[in-house]
């Protein structure tokens, strides 16, 4: 067991440091752009919706880094809010907090709700909830870990971020 210390999530907060890998994973696009095939419209660092809940569409204008980082913080804000309260009673480490709302902004709280790791976690099952990440490999109905689908226009960036987020939880137990 690690000798990290466990805080209840309702304490803590998302790191700059998580924040400045996330904005480095995503990278900053000013006009709307399809990161991979299927998948819909994100502009900034990954932004698929914008403050109001309106969606990013193609026809939308491009926007400045600072627009950028002001739709990230406000979706971080509110998705960290919905994560506490998905994790009620339930303590983790910085680093924990920190990748499960990376991965609350690649595939949505809706998804963490629904999710086995969450669902660990409820139950203080911290391990388990950590090797349950590879579970999420798919995108567009296509399984990115597999190399066919690793080209142009691919989702290979969907597999390694899980890989690296297990990775990192797992150092944390």
């Amino acid at each position: 067991m690690s000798n990290k210390p466990r805080v209840a999530v309702a304490a803590l907060t998302v790191s700059a440091a998580a924040l400045l890998t996330l904005l480095g994973e995503e990278g900053f696009r000013s006009k709307p752009y399809i990161p991979t095939q299927g998948d819909v419209p994100t502009i900034g660092y990954g932004s698929t919706v914008y403050e109001d809940g309106s969606k990013v569409t193609l026809a939308d204008p491009p926007i400045t880094k600072e627009r950028a980082l002001q739709i990230v913080r406000n979706h971080k804000s509110k998705d960290e809010a919905l994560f506490r309260a998905s994790l009620p009673e339930v303590k983790l480490t910085q680093g924990e907090y920190d990748l499960y709302m990376d991965f609350t902004y690649q595939f949505g709280i809706t998804n963490w709700r629904s999710s086995s790791m969450r669902t660990h976690l409820l139950q203080g099952e911290y391990l388990q909830a950590c090797n349950a990440l590879p579970a999420w490999r798919k995108q567009g109905g296509r399984d990115c870990s597999l190399p066919q689908n690793w080209g142009p226009k691919g989702c290979k960036g969907v597999w390694t971020r899980q890989l690296e987020r297990t990775k990192k939880c797992l150092a944390e137990q």
